[in-house]
């Protein structure tokens, strides 16, 4: 293989117009070749070298591409992933990685046999308010964690007409948002030893979850993890991203990373403020003191540096397949102790 990768991007919404696209492109060694959309106009004005096809199988056959970015509505995700790796290419499948704990794992397995890398887009490793708190953590800077909270809440009382809320197999916010917020969960403490979860439907009309509380039990610690669409962001009246308490004091961090909205707004990796937040993470010690820290920058783009560095020179993926499988066994856990009413235990024996 060459020092540049050839990428085919399967789907132009706003998963792979708003994130994917702009996120390869400002990695050198990713060179996006071709796109599978009809929305052919709005690629062109991209790049005009960029190829459109009308369908995924023409970038899996096409022998140019080296990598397949999967970034279609979520049911879709499993099959086309599967059909990529049986065509001999490395893929990188937006969350959620499956729709199942049973299909991640035969994903997982078939990348082995085709002898491919198979990884999940969990780009919220890379924003700035995982890697304030983590680093603060990581430090030791409130001593032993017995209490961390999460929050992705996003005020959206009215359900609009898309897939992500129309009832179907792959949508609701626990799909949508779970993924991120278990992911960094398992990123900062593994795996959990049970899951409570109430997840439901709470605005008017809505056909598919909007609403998520979710409790991963550990030894001396609980996490909550919980997703709204409709409560206010942190900034705007509502929680903390992050609520940190330990044993020497609490952290907050009240803002969500802003590279979604830079992304939307035009701005690109590299330009003057990219990945920037002004929002501190507050420290509160044991003696009422208070001390606020810069946030660090946020840096989306080096899940594809590193994914590029895992393809061309076998170092680690920026999101291993254990990972990957280990996300989805929780986010299935959620799912049956909310229909159940149960704690479920993990780790899961189906």
């Amino acid at each position: 293989m060459a020092d540049v990768i050839r990428v085919g991007l399967v789907g132009y919404g706003l998963a792979g117009r708003v994130f994917h696209a702009p996120l390869l492109r400002a990695v050198p060694a990713m060179r996006l070749t071709t796109i599978s959309t009809s929305r052919v106009d709005e690629v062109a004005a991209l790049d005009p070298v960029i190829r459109c096809v009308a369908t995924p199988a023409e970038i899996f056959t096409d022998p140019a591409i080296d990598l397949v970015v999967i970034a279609t509505p979520s049911a879709t995700h499993a099959d086309l992933a599967a059909e990529a790796l049986r065509a001999g290419k490395h893929v990188v499948v937006d969350k959620p990685f499956a729709l199942s704990l049973q299909q991640a794992r035969e994903l997982a397995s078939l990348a082995g046999e085709c002898g491919k890398l198979l990884a999940v887009f969990h780009n919220r490793r890379f924003d700035s308010d995982f890697l304030s708190i983590r680093a603060a953590i990581a430090e030791g800077v409130v001593g032993r964690i017995t209490h961390f909270e999460s929050h992705f809440d996003r005020f959206r009382p009215d359900v609009r007409d898309r897939w992500r809320e129309d009832g179907s197999a792959g949508s609701g916010i626990w799909f949508d948002l779970g993924p991120h917020l278990v992911d960094q969960a398992l990123a900062l403490f593994g795996r959990p030893d049970g899951v409570s979860a109430d997840i439901a439907a709470l605005r008017d009309g809505s056909p598919s979850d909007d609403w998520a509380h979710v409790v991963l039990r550990y030894a001396g610690m609980r996490v909550i993890l919980h997703a709204s669409m409709s409560a206010p962001a942190g900034e705007a009246g509502g929680s903390p991203r992050f609520l940190v308490h330990g044993q020497g004091g609490t952290l907050v961090k009240m803002r969500l990373d802003q590279q979604e909205a830079q992304l939307v707004a035009g701005l690109r990796p590299g330009d003057p403020g990219w990945g920037a937040d002004d929002d501190p993470l507050v420290i509160f010690d044991r003696q009422g003191g208070r001390t606020a820290r810069p946030a660090l920058a946020g840096c989306q783009q080096d899940y594809y540096a590193q994914m590029a560095a895992a393809i061309l020179s076998g170092t680690p993926l920026p999101v291993t397949l254990e990972d990957a499988v280990a996300v989805q066994e929780v986010v299935e856990a959620a799912q049956i102790s909310a229909r159940d009413g149960r704690q479920v235990a993990l780790p899961l024996t189906n």
